[in-house]
């Protein structure tokens, strides 16, 4: 038996990201909540650093690079370091309703306080049934 969906169901669940997301934060571990993705490393949560974003800094959803649904998020540059750590987590946020929405992980890199790391752009994915 056949199994699909409607894209418009799956770029529903990418549009709460792309409408929702407030802030992207640069975390040392993984966060499970809010503010573990917000409060500074050694103030009781992950962060390292974080930039305020809107629905502007996304493209997308557009069709997946093999099937399905995908939501682009673009760079972000010239982030200013808050603390000093191993940066090995990025976490997009909610900050009206303070929600965790997505957590993803990327090449750990060390990085120093008062300095600026980039992001690069990268992509979140809802593959088609099966």
């Amino acid at each position: 038996m056949a199994k699909s969906a409607h894209n418009d169901v799956l770029d529903g669940l990418l549009n709460i990201v792309k409408n929702n997301a407030t802030r992207i934060s640069v975390c040392e571990g993984q966060p499970t909540t809010y503010a573990e993705a917000t409060t500074n490393k050694g103030s009781g949560g992950l962060k390292l650093a974080i930039r305020t974003i809107t629905s502007a800094n996304f493209t997308g959803p557009a069709d997946g690079d093999t099937s399905g649904r995908k939501l682009t998020k673009s760079e972000d540059a010239s982030i200013t370091v808050d603390v000093s750590g191993n940066a090995d987590h990025v976490a997009l946020s909610d900050s009206a309703n303070s929600k965790l929405l997505v957590v993803t992980t990327c090449t750990q890199i060390a990085i120093v306080a008062a300095n600026t790391i980039t992001i690069p752009a990268w992509g979140m994915k809802v593959a088609d049934p099966s």
